[in-house]
């Protein structure tokens, strides 16, 4: 595919005894799928959609060569022949499709969850409630030739190759590190031979598979971990790699133990990829630059500069299956944009339930969530141009309804609008800019400034009207509640109410922690964060001198003094996201921000707010209260009496914590079915 959109992106990429049609690796992603053959031909499915949209090599998400290295009970395995059976059924569907894949080995070692688990040292991890065993001498070797045995099968199966992944802290990192390998045998100490295991397992592989297959090795550049491999090491390991018959080096950075995001949206976009192209310049093979990488133009960017060979895009083929055919095509204006907030893909991974994607509900129910052409075209009316009501009209227009979106603001968006000012939250405006143009392709009219009456509905005669009118906010009965001094989350994020310097936020979900990281922003700084700003906060060293890419992280200089409550006795921000609630409440811990649970609120006047903390009274002496409290359905559009043509979704239909996720499926379910 040769494109004057993207040259560097869709040029080919010839291995000698393969040609990659271009630059682009969908990267691995657990979707949940691979671990029970009866769903194989989902997954077929969902690989398939993005080798049509033109990606030219996949890597599935992490199978496991043997029983130890699980990541969950059961989980997916390829290690005997009958397994082949269903990974033809994902192998046939890419490579009608003229792309090619990769599976991905992947040993969780200490990751595991499950009760076999290995790994170099008996040391267990933080993040599963299970001790490893320490392989012993007989387990290292059963252990490659389970590596190989994996290869041999995933051949035989019509795989292209396989991802070996030895990155993000499974067990070949565990190996690799001092961290987590404390042996003083000859698998243990100088890195020579802790390095010994991954190198062992390719060769053994290469032995295996021949020549004309690929072995990609998916290698940590960054550990981002007390113990983890300096520079040096990391390019020491890359070289033997080399010589022992990888075709790609995959680069990764950070364990999943790790303090510091790397995937999460408020990581700057390609924030690692110099260290690829440092990788790069010590290696003769394709190096891949990896790691919030999310749109053409950045990836465009990355080959030009000569910073890798490849780039690697793993949730953002989530988001858009067509991601590299709109590239090629120039449209990349209608890409559906990742905007890396995790909360349908890594949280659901590691919930154990099936990934998908927040902003494209279809991800991994390709089978299930169909939007075939309507049999017979309605018009339908959609009140709300919010998330939910976003969705809801383009699905239903894209099926071929005609379609009618009022919106009583001035502009598309809802609260995705008021959630791109966040600091961290910027890629939310992508969201916006797809749906926007995705209304003008499909013919909806969009109907700003008009607030929509259920009498002109029912006069006008849509044949379907979706509420999706969103919420508004909930007011706390506390005493004082219309005090000078009490504003709402709308206040200060959509109208930008001028702010004190002391501030109380009520409310310590997920739209509280929002605006305790909007009131720390200091507006005189550039929005997104500049890499550089950002790895100085996080105390990541991107240029690889310090050992696991750590150092000190820059002093905080907080703009305001906040104080974040809660009534519930649970800690502050426990409801927020498995995968990235921890990163905001580091970021206000940083900041200095007081959190406090099981607060009661006696009142709000002149000197401030009056509560009471485990039975003792305080005031604190703020200028402002930022109320964040909850929220309650605008739904006042729905008949009193049941009327089939009416439906509510997202906000409308439950003011519960805002939830972008619930909401866009909502309405992409709804508009299916219509």
């Amino acid at each position: 595919m040769s494109s004057p959109h993207h040259p560097h992106l869709l040029a080919p990429l010839d291995l000698g005894f393969t040609t990659l049609r271009n630059r682009v690796i969908m990267g691995s992603m657990h979707t949940g799928l691979e671990d029970r053959f009866y769903n194989y031909s989902k997954l077929a499915a969902f690989y398939r959609e993005r080798a049509r949209g033109g990606v030219g090599l996949i890597v599935t998400g992490g199978i496991s060569p043997n029983r130890a290295g699980w990541l969950l009970p059961f989980g997916g395995t390829l290690n005997w022949r009958a397994d082949i059976f269903n990974h033809r059924k994902v192998t046939g569907a890419v490579h009608a499709e003229g792309g090619k894949i990769l599976l991905q080995i992947l040993h969780a070692g200490r990751y595991g969850y499950q009760p076999l688990v290995v790994s170099a040292s008996a040391k267990k991890s933080p993040i599963s409630p299970f001790k490893p065993r320490a392989l012993t001498e007989a387990g290292i070797a059963a252990t490659i030739g389970d590596y190989a045995r994996c290869a041999r099968l995933a051949k035989a199966a019509g795989y292209d190759g396989v991802e070996i992944m030895g990155s993000e802290g499974y067990l070949l990192n565990q190996f690799l590190c001092a961290r987590a390998n404390l042996r003083t045998d000859r698998w243990g100490g100088a890195i020579e031979h802790r390095m010994r295991l991954p190198v062992e397992i390719v060769r053994r592989v290469r032995a295996t598979v021949g020549p004309d297959f690929i072995v990609m090795y998916r290698h940590s550049l960054l550990d981002l971990v007390e113990g983890g491999n300096t520079w040096d090491e990391v390019v020491t390991v890359a070289q033997a790699l080399q010589g022992a018959g990888v075709n790609i080096l995959n680069t990764g950075y950070g364990w999943h133990e790790a303090r510091v995001p790397t995937i999460v949206t408020s990581v700057p976009r390609a924030a690692f990829v110099g260290l690829a192209g440092r990788l790069r310049q010590a290696v003769s093979i394709p190096v891949v630059a990896s790691n919030r990488i999310n749109m053409p133009a950045t990836a465009e960017s990355i080959l030009a500069r000569g910073d890798a060979d490849l780039v690697s895009l793993a949730r953002p083929f989530l988001a858009d299956a067509e991601f590299v055919n709109k590239a090629a095509q120039g449209r990349a204006d209608e890409i559906n944009t990742c905007i890396g907030c995790n909360q349908a893909c890594l949280d659901h991974t590691f919930a154990n339930q099936r990934a998908s994607c927040l902003v494209n509900p279809r991800a991994c129910h390709e089978t299930e969530l169909v939007y075939a052409p309507a049999a017979r075209p309605r018009r339908v009316a959609v009140v709300g141009a919010g998330p939910a009501g976003l969705s809801a009209a383009t699905v239903a227009a894209q099926r071929g309804h005609q379609v009618t979106l009022f919106e009583s603001g001035d502009a598309i968006g809802g609260q995705f609008r008021i959630a791109m000012q966040i600091p961290g939250k910027e890629e939310f405006a992508e969201t916006i800019r797809y749906f926007g143009r995705q209304l003008a392709l499909l013919g909806v009219v969009v109907k700003l400034g008009v607030r929509a009456t259920r009498e002109q509905l029912l006069a006008d005669g849509y044949d379907e009207v979706v509420i999706a009118t969103g919420v508004k906010v909930r007011l706390p009965a506390i005493e004082g509640i219309a005090h000078a001094k009490v504003l709402t989350y709308l206040d200060v994020l959509r109208d930008k109410a001028q702010v004190g310097k002391r501030v109380a936020i009520i409310g310590a979900g997920g739209i509280g922690f929002d605006v305790g990281e909007f009131l720390l922003h200091d507006p005189a700084h550039p929005l997104p964060q500049p890499v550089a700003a950002w790895a100085g906060e996080w105390g990541v060293d991107l240029h690889g001198g310090a050992r696991g890419g750590l150092v000190a992280p820059s002093d905080p200089a907080p703009l305001r003094q906040l104080y974040l409550l809660q009534r519930k006795l649970s800690k502050p921000g426990a409801g927020l996201g498995k995968t990235s609630g921890w990163v905001h409440r580091a970021v206000l811990a940083r900041n200095g921000v007081v959190m406090l649970a099981g607060v009661q609120y006696d009142r709000i006047d002149d000197h401030g707010l009056h509560i009471t903390v485990g039975g003792e009274q305080r005031l604190l002496a703020v200028d402002h209260v930022v109320i964040c409290a909850g929220q309650e359905s605008l739904a006042e559009l729905m008949p009193a009496a049941a009327d089939p043509r009416f439906h509510k979704i997202g906000g409308a239909a439950l003011a519960s914590e805002l939830d972008a996720k619930r909401a866009i499926r909502e309405g992409a379910e709804l508009a299916a079915r219509l």
